[in-house]
């Protein structure tokens, strides 16, 4: 059965909508590119972990435990628990866009809040993919090119202690955190998560904490069993710019 066809109207308007949230999300990594220098990266690492890595919340988590003094590894380590959600997602997408080989490869690098959430709604298979494929694309091209314009001017400014940079990466978690905020459940995941966070910070080495207050999470979502797992993120969110 053939693929039904896209109308010139249907096609602008997902190509409006999803450009005009790609132009808000990508907006976003100078704020990461700032972040990620102050925090001791330098420009060049600061723009390859926007190319590879392309998760924005797993980045900012990368370069907190880096600026608090922590081990690499324990950063990555970090980065990979909050981006494990990504492969809920992509549960939920393969059989909605209907690819196989390498085109399923290269698609699971713009698999993120944004491009799911404008995607998985759609009625037919070519609207999935335009809505998948143009948010995605804009969202990395302009987060890349945001984050370089960042980096270089985080650069600039010098020690970021003069200017109060050092808090930046702090900021930039709760603003992640707020928006997510809107049940008990929610709120208590987060005081929880606040507290064994605190507890252990004079015990063990950075980017431990971190790590130990994502297992509160995932212990609540596993034993939460009547939730979808492979919930998408919302319109609210996703005008939030939240990956």
């Amino acid at each position: 059965m053939p693929e039904p066809v896209l109308t010139p109207s249907e096609r602008s308007g997902i190509v409006r909508d999803s450009l005009a949230v790609g132009v808000a999300t990508g907006a976003y990594g100078i704020g990461f590119g700032a972040v990620s220098v102050a925090s001791g990266l330098s420009v060049a690492q600061t723009c390859v972990l926007s190319l590879l890595m392309f998760t924005g919340a797993s980045q900012f988590a990368l370069a907190g435990v880096v600026a608090a003094g922590g081990a690499p590894m324990s950063g990555a380590a970090t980065a990979l628990l909050l981006g494990t959600r990504n492969t809920l997602y992509g549960l939920r997408m393969a059989p909605l866009l209907k690819w196989r080989g390498w085109r399923r490869a290269a698609a699971a690098h713009v698999l993120i809040d944004e491009s799911t959430a404008m995607s998985v709604s759609r009625g037919t298979t070519p609207a999935v993919r335009l809505g998948f494929l143009t948010t995605g694309i804009s969202v990395f091209v302009l987060w890349n090119l945001a984050t370089a314009v960042g980096a270089v001017a985080g650069e600039a400014v010098g020690d970021p202690r003069t200017f109060g940079l050092d808090a930046a990466v702090g900021a930039a978690f709760l603003a992640l955190l707020w928006p997510r905020l809107k049940d008990r459940r929610n709120v208590l995941v987060g005081v929880l998560a606040a507290l064994v966070a605190i507890s252990m910070v004079p015990l063990t080495a950075p980017g431990v904490p971190v790590l130990a207050a994502g297992g509160v999470a995932l212990l609540v979502g596993a034993l939460a069993r009547g939730d979808d797992l492979t919930e998408v993120p919302g319109p609210d969110d996703v005008a939030g710019g939240h990956r």
